[in-house]
C-alpha cells in the first residue's frame, strides 16, 4: 500500500496517480496534505521542483470530491492565484491530470486572451479556477464571476506576489473572499516580512518547512566567471555552442534583468547559429506559448527569459541554468537555479559576474550559504570572439517556430498570393509598415525628426518660411519672430508712393490704417490708388 492510499484520497485521485507514476510522496507533500486533509491553513516553503503544486492539489481535490454541490453560475469552490501566465496555465493541467477521473471542472484566466472568451466559460460555474490577479479583477468588476463562493484560497509563488506590486490587487481579492475559508500560501521562499504580511489572509497556519529558507538544490554544481558586461555576449555564445556540439547541453536557460535584453540577447545567438527564443512581459500570449512549447520539445534549445517569467517554466530536461545579468534581488537567484536539476536530476547553474555585480553575488552567497566555484575564462576567448558574427537585425525571424516552415506561404503572408493563399486584395491599400524608431539615414536624422537633423534645425527652417511668405514691404526691421508685442512695418517713401499708400483709399500705412496692423487694398485703392501717377494728374 503506498503512501497516498494510507492518506485515504479518494479512488479516482489515486487512480490518476498511477497513470502518472506517483508512488511515494516529496518531503514537502509528507508534511503538508495530512494538515491539508484536516482543513488547517498552511505556510508551506520548500525547494523549487519539490512537487508543491501537488501538495495543495490533492488534498483539495479529495476535499471537492467528499463533498459535491452543483455549479453556482459565474463561480468558482477553489481559487489559484500565481503571478504570471505560463504558472496558471502549468498548475490548470496539473489539477486537469490529478482530476481527470472526477467530475470536476478546471478553468483557468489570465490576461492576452479575449476577456469576454474567458467570461463566457465561466458562465456555467466551475469547481476549480486558476487565475492571475489582474484578470480576475477585471472579470470581478465587469460582473461575469462572483468569489463568494470560494471554499479553498490558494496563493502560489507567495512572496512573489506580495514583494513585486501585487499587495493591493490581493487586497482586494481577500475583501472579495468570504471569512469561512480554508487558506493556503506556498512558495520556494519566505521572508519573514513577507509572513506578517500573509498573517492578514490567513487564520493560526500551520507552517511547513522542509529545507532552510532560501537554499538551492542539492545536485546543482554552481559556477562563476568574472567578466566585463560587453564581454558576456561572446562568452554566451561561445559556452552554448560548445556545450550543445558535444552534448553536455541539451536545453538551457538564460536569465537576464530586462525585457529588451532579453530579445538583444536572441539576435546574437541566431545570428550565431543557434535556435532560441524570448519569453518576456512585451510578448505576447501566443508568442510566450509558442516559445516555451519549442523548448518543451527540443526544437528551442536555448530559452532566454526574465525573473518573471522564471516562475513559469517547468521542464524537467533544463540541463543548465546561465545568469546573464546577476538579480539585484537575491530570492531571486533561487528561483532561476530552481529551473535545473528537477525530479532528482543533475543540473548546472553559471554566473556571470560584471564588477558592479559583485555586491550582488556576496548577497547571494550570504542567503544560500554556498560559494560559487570560480570558472576561468577559455584561453583563446578573444580570438573566439572576433569570429562571432554580427548580431541579426530586429524582426529577422529569431522568434519564428522552426516547425512552421510554410508560414510565409499561408494567406496574407506570401507575395502575389501565392502559396495557397488568396494572395493580396486588389483595390485595397497596403497596410502601413510601423516605422523603425532605431533607423537612421545617412545624415544621421531618425523618422521623428523628419527633413531635419534637430528641432532647432526644424524650428529656424520654419522661421525661415514664414519670413518668406511675408510682403517684403511688410517687415519690420530687427523685429524678432518670437511672441511678443507687434511692431509698426516701416515703409519706405518710394515704396508709399508706388503703391498709392499716401491717396486716399490707399491701403498698408495710408491714413485710417491702425498701428501694427497691415490692411490689404482696398476697392477704393484698386480702383484709384493704383493707377498710374500721370493719369490722376491729368
Amino acid at each position: 500500500m503506498s503512501y497516498f492510499e494510507k492518506l485515504g484520497l479518494a479512488e479516482p485521485i489515486l487512480r490518476a496517480l498511477n497513470t502518472k507514476g506517483y508512488t511515494e510522496p516529496t518531503p514537502i507533500q509528507r508534511d503538508s496534505i495530512p494538515a491539508l486533509l484536516d482543513g488547517r491553513d498552511l505556510i508551506g516553503v520548500a525547494q523549487t521542483g519539490t512537487g508543491k503544486t501537488a501538495a495543495f492539489s490533492l488534498p483539495s481535490l479529495h476535499r471537492l470530491a467528499q463533498n459535491p454541490e452543483e455549479r453556482k453560475p459565474a463561480s468558482c469552490r477553489m481559487l489559484i492565484l500565481s503571478p504570471t501566465r505560463e504558472l496558471a496555465a502549468q498548475i490548470a493541467d496539473n489539477m486537469r491530470d490529478y482530476a481527470r477521473f472526477l467530475d470536476l471542472n478546471v478553468q483557468v484566466v489570465f490576461g492576452g486572451l479575449p476577456v469576454r472568451q474567458q467570461a463566457r466559460k465561466l458562465v456555467p460555474g466551475c469547481d476549480v479556477l486558476v487565475a492571475t490577479p489582474g484578470r480576475l479583477i477585471d472579470l470581478c468588476e465587469q460582473r461575469a464571476l462572483s468569489l463568494s463562493n470560494v471554499e479553498i484560497f490558494v496563493l502560489d509563488e507567495a512572496d512573489q506576489m506580495m514583494d513585486l506590486g501585487f499587495i493591493k490587487p490581493l487586497i482586494r481579492i481577500a475583501n472579495m473572499l468570504p471569512k469561512q475559508r480554508q487558506s493556503l500560501f506556498f512558495s520556494a521562499t519566505m521572508p519573514k516580512s513577507i509572513v506578517e504580511l500573509g498573517k492578514r489572509f490567513i487564520n493560526n497556519p500551520v507552517r511547513v518547512e522542509v529545507a532552510p529558507q532560501s537554499t538551492t538544490a542539492e545536485r546543482v554544481d554552481q559556477f562563476s566567471t568574472f567578466i566585463d558586461q560587453k564581454e558576456k555576449q561572446a562568452l554566451l555564445t561561445i559556452s552554448l555552442r560548445k556545450g550543445i556540439e558535444n552534448g553536455d547541453i541539451e536545453t538551457a536557460l538564460v536569465f537576464t534583468r530586462t525585457k529588451h535584453g532579453a530579445d538583444r540577447v536572441v539576435r546574437h545567438l541566431v545570428a550565431a547559429g543557434i535556435n532560441a527564443g524570448a519569453i518576456h512581459g512585451n510578448k505576447s500570449q501566443a508568442q510566450r506559448t509558442r516559445a516555451l512549447d519549442g523548448f518543451r520539445r527540443g526544437s528551442v534549445p536555448v530559452l532566454v527569459a526574465t525573473d518573471i517569467a522564471a516562475r513559469g517554466i517547468d521542464v524537467p530536461g533544463v540541463s543548465a541554468v546561465f545568469n546573464f545579468e546577476i538579480p539585484n534581488v537575491a530570492e531571486q537567484y533561487v528561483h532561476r537555479i530552481g529551473r535545473t536539476a528537477r525530479a532528482g536530476r543533475s543540473g548546472l547553474a553559471v554566473s556571470y559576474i560584471a564588477p558592479d555585480e559583485r555586491p550582488y553575488i556576496r548577497d547571494i552567497e550570504r542567503l544560500t550559504g554556498v560559494k560559487l566555484t570560480p570558472a576561468p575564462i577559455p584561453e583563446d576567448f578573444i580570438a573566439q570572439a572576433k569570429a562571432l558574427p554580427a548580431p541579426a537585425r530586429k524582426g529577422s525571424g529569431a522568434e519564428r517556430n522552426p516547425d512552421d516552415r510554410n508560414a510565409r506561404f499561408r494567406k496574407g503572408g506570401g507575395s502575389g498570393g501565392g502559396g495557397g493563399g488568396r494572395g493580396k486584395p486588389k483595390n485595397k491599400k497596403p497596410q502601413q509598415q510601423p516605422r523603425d524608431r532605431n533607423w537612421r539615414d545617412a545624415e544621421g536624422r531618425s523618422p521623428d525628426q523628419g527633413n531635419y537633423r534637430s528641432r532647432e534645425d526644424r524650428d529656424q527652417r520654419n522661421r525661415g518660411n514664414e519670413a518668406r511668405d511675408e510682403p517684403t514691404y511688410g517687415r519690420a526691421k530687427n523685429v524678432s519672430h518670437k511672441k511678443g508685442p507687434v511692431t509698426k512695418p516701416v515703409v519706405s517713401a518710394k515704396r508709399r508712393d508706388d503703391r498709392g499708400g499716401g491717396q486716399v483709399g490707399g491701403s498698408g500705412g495710408g491714413q485710417g490704417s491702425k498701428p501694427g496692423h497691415r490692411k490689404g487694398p482696398s476697392r477704393a485703392g484698386q480702383a484709384g490708388g493704383n493707377r498710374p501717377q500721370s493719369r490722376r494728374q491729368s
